[in-house]
């Protein structure tokens, strides 16, 4: 396919996204298997224009005039393929398959309009009711903190340091261009991708079916350190998904103490058996049902919580979620994250730590969260966050949000990073 037939199909899986109101990578699967005529590099191409159209869906809307599929379609070819109107409207001529090419007044629009004169939510490419949000998170620099979480996002990978070191698999992946990551000790990255590229199959690689490595991004490494889990301790991961951080903590552990692994939707724990037995993670016990739980009240060394949320932070690497989730969400969130706390609080013993994770960047859900379940549990108090970072990761302050007692953020501006939040309480006694 060239690059019209490319954009033609982009905007038919767009306008499908808006009408009804799916996932974007529903909808790219689903004109996948009805256009199977579509090559890999087609569908990567593809996907590439949906999920930057979708990033930049404000900014390509206000350029153009409308708010249209086609206009954010146009739009992800100029602001991200580094595409010129007269050489995209070049490159659309005589193709058959190719949508209509800019208008005149569509032209007239991109030569008045420049993204330095929008206004900050446009620049910001987020929906106006986030604005307040971004302004309680970063203040005067909120605007560009959104615009860089509306930016292409790395391949980031975990180095599992049960099967190997990082210059064994920085070799095997030499050809991907694989560097080592800024921050995580154990991390790799490989950058984002132009145009119509695509990242590595890494998991296609023998270094990752031998369990050498994981995929997660570096924010998820960052906080699993900050959680400081040792060999020989207890441990809880209360939501712990498919293990991605409870994979990292046993390696952490060295496969020595007691890492339990639990969600309240116990479907969410299937994948991780398989990761467990590639990764040779042995010092995970995997705990469904609820009530299996009750024998370690008061007796972890380390409660992990990496709670459910906006996933605000991820809005990179999902950004058609930024254009669905409402406020609603976000106070359901809230009264989960609540509940959460209060019963994985109980599993702490005196002396231990409770771990607090979220990958948003709303105070809503982070260091306010916190301060109401301080005021609910007064035995636990914040470690010193900025001793803790700069003893984890000494020299790079600049690359965080530090509060001393309100916990550590993350974010793409920052960090490079997804957006994460964390903080540590100690439970006195």
């Amino acid at each position: 396919m060239r690059l019209g037939g490319r954009l033609a199909a982009a905007i038919e899986v767009l306008e499908d996204i808006d009408r009804r109101h799916r996932p974007a990578a529903d909808a790219l699967r689903d004109w996948g298997l009805s256009h199977r005529f579509a090559g890999g590099g087609d569908r990567a191409a593809i996907g590439n224009i949906v999920y930057d159209a979708l990033r930049r869906k404000r900014s390509a809307a206000w350029l153009l005039g409308e708010d249209t599929s086609r206009a954010i379609g146009f739009g992800a070819l100029l602001l991200e393929w580094r595409q010129t109107p007269e050489a995209l409207n070049a490159a659309l001529a005589g193709d058959r398959f190719a949508p209509p090419p800019l208008t005149e007044t569509e032209l007239k629009a991109l030569a008045d309009r420049k993204l330095d004169g929008a206004p900050p939510a446009i620049q910001a490419d987020c929906p106006d009711w986030c604005v307040p949000l971004l302004e309680q998170t970063y203040g005067a620099g909120w605007v560009e903190e959104g615009m860089a979480l509306a930016t292409r996002p790395p391949l980031d990978l975990r180095v599992n340091t049960l099967r190997a070191g990082r210059e064994a698999v920085l070799s095997e992946l030499r050809e991907t261009g694989a560097e080592p990551a800024r921050l995580a000790p154990h991390g790799i990255r490989v950058a984002p991708i132009e145009g119509d590229g695509r990242h590595p199959n890494v998991q296609a690689e023998p270094a990752f079916q031998k369990g050498w490595f994981e995929v997660q991004d570096e924010g998820s490494q960052i906080v699993g350190e900050l959680a400081g889990a040792a060999p020989g301790m207890q441990v809880l991961d209360y939501c712990a998904g498919a293990g991605g951080k409870a994979l990292a903590l046993s390696a952490a552990m060295n496969n020595r103490g007691q890492i339990f692994a639990h969600d309240a939707e116990k479907q969410r724990l299937a994948p991780m058996f398989e990761r467990m037995r590639r990764s040779e993670n042995r010092n995970i016990q995997v705990i469904a049902r609820p009530d299996e739980l009750r024998p370690l009240a008061c007796r972890m060394d380390l409660v992990l919580v990496d709670a459910p949320c906006t996933g605000s932070g991820t809005w990179r690497r999902r950004p058609d979620a930024k254009w669905r989730l409402t406020r609603k969400q976000l106070d359901i969130r809230k009264a989960e994250q609540a509940t959460i706390l209060d019963t994985a609080g109980t599993f702490v013993k005196p002396g231990g730590l409770l771990a607090y994770i979220t990958c948003s960047v709303f105070d809503e859900e982070n260091a306010a969260q916190i301060a109401a379940f301080r005021t609910r549990s007064a035995e636990f108090s914040p470690v010193d966050h900025v001793a803790l970072w700069n003893e984890k990761f000494p020299g790079q302050g600049d690359a965080s949000h530090v509060d001393r007692e309100r916990g550590i953020s993350l974010s793409p501006a920052r960090s490079g990073t997804d957006g994460f939040y964390f903080c540590a309480l100690r439970r006195q006694g």
